[in-house]
């Protein structure tokens, strides 16, 4: 991982096993001010997790399967300056200010516009050009993990308000526990996430369609030819998007559903059941190769499922993989994409006083069957 000098300490876990947390530099980014990097270590007796400060970047997830052999479950690169290259596919990053699309990158509250810079065809994508994934997060190890933190000043991307944000990564028995707090000086939008690109076979060239997926989700939010919600909340019944019994994410990714041609496959919003706010289960998946098993939890209201469609090989990944088309699927939670010009959506406004909270629980295994 390109490391120099380490620390290591035992952090005590709120867990089955305590969590050794090692700090390494991992370098500087290009920048005229080079700030420099570092890569975080949690592990305890069943998986092993790599944060970054760069982007707060989930590097690598390492847990075994049925047979005790250990992978990484995530795709990422060799180094730093990898993921400073390929900021386009987020992978492994932790999006703001806003996950997903803003359709032409305008919102407005209260009367007043904000337009965040395009980069994604006509419409605005993971916070704009100089999102979160690009910058230098502080940090400090906690029980059982890191919390990172960032100050995104009143206008970064066009966004109003001085948002400060906190991100913690932390590790319980065999889950990663990711919790987001945020708070603002004006009104603003917010919608945070993280991006892993999951492969359970722990094969980065591997095809994830034979993985079989579980989604807690009776509809979802149909798109136009920009990837943009065009307000409707569709039934999932008697059409590919309906996992909410266990399917093997290939099973219809390459039917005629016109949605499925506009996303080149599946690249939409869940409408989650439970819109409590309260933690529930969004997703299960299960790689019958490996036998290892994610269950995603979260407050958040939606998860957009995304099956690595544009991923063409054109980077290399760890070991010089070449990341191809559907070697790897994303299920980000979060709130709806587009959700500030969607008034029926749930709302994405922090208003100052008020506190963002979303937590999101990985929680991996392992199956016998």
């Amino acid at each position: 991982m390109g490391s120099t000098k380490s620390e290591k300490s035992i952090v005590s876990a709120p867990s089955f096993a305590p969590v050794v947390v090692t700090k390494t530099s991992w370098g500087k980014i290009k920048t005229a001010s080079g700030y420099s990097a570092d890569l975080y270590t949690l592990s305890n007796a069943f998986i092993t997790v790599q944060v970054a400060t760069y982007g707060a970047h989930v590097v690598s997830i390492e847990v075994p399967d049925r047979n005790g052999i250990r992978k990484d479950v995530v795709l990422g690169f060799e180094d730093l300056a990898a993921y400073e290259s390929t900021i386009n596919t987020h992978i492994g990053s932790t999006i703001g200010r806003y996950a997903n699309r803003i359709a032409n990158g305008i919102f407005s509250i209260n009367g007043s516009e904000s337009r965040i810079p395009i980069n994604n065809g006509p419409n605005a994508i993971h916070g704009g050009p100089v999102g979160f994934d690009q910058k230098i997060w502080a940090a400090s190890p906690i029980s059982g993990g890191v919390k990172m933190s960032l100050l995104s000043p009143d206008g970064d991307m066009g966004f109003p308000g001085a948002l400060t944000v906190h991100a913690s990564f932390t590790l319980e028995d065999s889950s990663l526990r990711i919790v987001f707090n945020a708070t603002t000086t004006r009104t603003t939008v917010l919608n945070l996430t993280s991006h892993s690109y999951f492969n359970l076979s722990g094969n980065g060239d591997d095809s994830i369609l034979n993985h079989v997926l579980t989604l807690n989700a009776d509809c979802y939010t149909p798109v136009d030819f920009t990837l943009i919600p065009t307000g409707e909340f569709a039934p999932v019944a008697d059409t590919p998007f309906d996992f909410r019994t266990p399917t093997t994410i290939g099973a219809r990714i390459n039917s005629d559903h016109p949605q499925l041609q506009l996303g080149h496959g599946y690249d939409h919003n869940f409408v989650l059941n439970d819109a409590s706010g309260q933690l529930q289960t969004a997703a299960h998946v299960l790689d019958p190769v490996s036998g290892r098993t994610l269950t995603i939890s979260t407050t958040e209201p939606g998860v957009q499922f995304y099956t690595s469609n544009f991923l063409d090989g054109s980077f290399a990944g760890r070991g010089g993989v070449r990341y191809q088309k559907r070697s790897a699927f994303c299920l980000e939670t979060q709130h709806f994409p587009d959700s500030p010009n969607h008034p029926d959506f749930p709302s994405t406004l922090l208003q100052p006083g008020n506190v963002f909270r979303s937590e999101t629980v990985l929680a991996f295994g392992i199956s016998n069957e």
